[in-house]
């Protein structure tokens, strides 16, 4: 069996990785001319650590992420609502990571390109068009800028990991309106900081409509004592689309630090961790409504082709990663590769869709909401406005939902 993989995102890159260690032949067409270690930080889940584990990433990753230690959220005063293990100090089997996407991107092409090899990962290779039959799919693909002729690829397959703007679904979806914008605006930086709280915790604080997530992904510099801080504001702006959908786009600070003014904890000052970045990116928060199908008998749709979702409860590039391990389970046991495909998205299609419905209810958190709404001037006992109970359901509700249930985990034994 031949696949076709096209976007060489995280998404893409594992599938591909997956593909080949199983044995089963694949090629990664990508539209950038390079592929670049660009974006700021990502976190990986449990469950994705593990697949990431099976195909020997396991010592790259610890060499280049910070293993988070600790989730916490605080109202917008910096009082703690929730704190709670993460990763192996929660008991879990393997690691939760914080990681810059840039360098979790290029650890993926490095191992890419050790195990398949440099010609079957090609870069400035624009998908144009396919066309599908009883023996097979042929891509055409078309240089990005000039729009000529690169080549024509055929295999058995082809998954499509080409991201929120997929070539591909749009081709499916033809009449599918632009992604739902849900009037937030996020601002997001990364800067050199004294490390704060454990050191390896993931921070939230405030409420949905002004929010603040701050986590390390380098570790501490032995001499300066200053790790590398990923942040994201997240704020409520409304009415139509602000700006354009594109992750590189820059902002200034002054945009931003209006927003957070006197957000300065005990703990954390988070006016001066905006001031210390060198660059500030803002994108429109969007994702798109769960679609009916992934599969189209040779084709099918993976990680934010498939099921774009906000980045709530730390999910997004956790989910493309089980993707890629779910559909490469099915190719090694189904004879039909129409067949495959369908069980691959029997597997994952429900799942995920719940998660993109939770994430748009605020996912876990939601207790954030419910404080801000019960105690807007702060409070001085949590338990005067929530309950344990309440903050327990909402975080293991969450777990089951998006699949890092810690004892189920442990116990899942390997699909092949």
């Amino acid at each position: 069996m031949k696949v076709t993989i096209i976007g060489a995102g995280p998404g893409g890159l594992v599938t591909a990785l997956a593909l080949h260690r199983l044995g089963i032949e694949c090629a990664v067409f990508e539209a950038a001319p390079e592929i670049r270690p660009l974006g700021v930080g990502l976190n990986l889940l449990p469950h994705a650590v593990r697949e990431l584990t099976i195909l020997g990433l396991d010592s790259r990753l610890a060499a280049s992420a910070v293993a988070t230690a600790e989730l916490a959220y605080h109202n917008k005063f910096g009082a703690t609502i929730w704190r709670e293990p993460r990763g192996l100090a929660a008991g879990y089997s393997w690691p939760q990571y914080s990681i810059h996407r840039g360098k979790f991107q290029m650890l993926l092409l490095e191992a890419a390109l050790e195990r398949l090899g440099p010609d079957h990962v090609h870069v400035g290779h624009q998908l144009a068009s396919f066309q599908q039959d009883a023996n097979g799919v042929t891509a055409k693909f078309v240089h990005p800028t000039t729009g000529e002729l690169r080549r024509e690829h055929h295999s058995d397959v082809l998954i499509a990991a080409d991201g929120i703007h997929s070539v591909v679904r749009r081709t499916f979806y033809p009449d599918e309106p632009q992604p739902t914008y849900s009037g937030r605006v996020l601002w997001r930086g990364t800067t050199e900081a004294t490390p704060f709280l454990t050191g390896r915790s993931m921070i939230m604080a405030g409420y949905p409509n002004c929010k603040f997530v701050a986590y390390p992904i380098r570790e501490a510099d032995p001499q300066t004592g200053l790790a590398l801080i990923n942040w994201v504001a997240d704020v409520y702006i409304g009415g139509d689309i602000p700006m354009a959908r594109d992750w590189n786009r820059l902002t200034e600070k002054s945009t931003v630090l209006p927003h957070f003014a006197g957000w300065n904890f005990p703990w954390l000052d988070v006016p001066a961790l905006i001031e210390g970045a060198d660059n500030i990116y803002e994108y429109p928060l969007v994702d798109r409504d769960p679609v009916a199908r992934w599969s189209f008998g040779r084709v099918a749709l993976l990680g934010d082709a498939a099921h774009p979702m906000y980045p709530v409860g730390s999910n997004g590039a956790s989910q493309a990663i089980l993707d890629a391990a779910a559909i490469t389970a099915s190719l090694a046991s189904y004879r039909d590769p129409a067949a495959a495909l369908k069980a691959y998205e029997d597997e994952r299609l429900d799942k995920t869709s719940k998660i993109v419905l939770s994430n748009r209810q605020q996912g876990p958190e939601i207790v954030m909401q419910i404080v801000e709404e019960r105690a807007p001037q702060g409070f001085q006992r949590l338990s005067d406005v929530i309950t344990q109970a309440e903050l327990e359901e909402v975080a293991s509700r969450y777990k089951a939902i998006a699949g890092f249930d810690k004892d189920r985990l442990n116990a899942q034994k390997p699909a092949v």
